[in-house]
């Protein structure tokens, strides 16, 4: 199985993603998703396969989340839209297989999904 984990390399827990995926030998896709921004249909696709809401993959604690957007009554697709502008406040690391996908913190999310 080939994984795809969207990743950036100075979030901690997606290092430790990423370290666990290679311990376990596992063919992984890495997305630097800042440096290569993430399409509406790519985001959206993940987001079904995290079976959650929009809401629920935003980093609610940023700063540039707090100042420009949370009062903002956004609907699905314009907070897409703002996660593909400013993918920084997207949660992180998103580890994605064939028809399912997590967000690999804490890192036990991560290690059930590759059971």
């Amino acid at each position: 199985m080939k994984l795809k984990i969207y990743h950036n390399p100075r979030c901690r827990k997606s290092r430790e993603a990423l370290e666990l995926l290679n311990k376990k030998k596992i063919d992984v896709e890495i997305i630097k998703y800042l440096e290569n921004h993430l399409t509406f249909e790519e985001l959206k696709e993940i987001i079904f396969l995290l079976k959650i809401s929009v809401n629920e993959i935003v980093r609610t604690n940023e700063t540039l989340w707090k100042n420009n957007f949370k009062k903002s009554n956004l609907n699905e697709n314009d907070l897409i839209k703002v996660l593909i502008e400013n993918p920084k406040l997207i949660e992180r690391p998103i580890i994605v297989g064939t028809n399912k996908a997590v967000i690999g913190r804490p890192i036990d999310k991560l290690i059930s999904f590759l059971k």
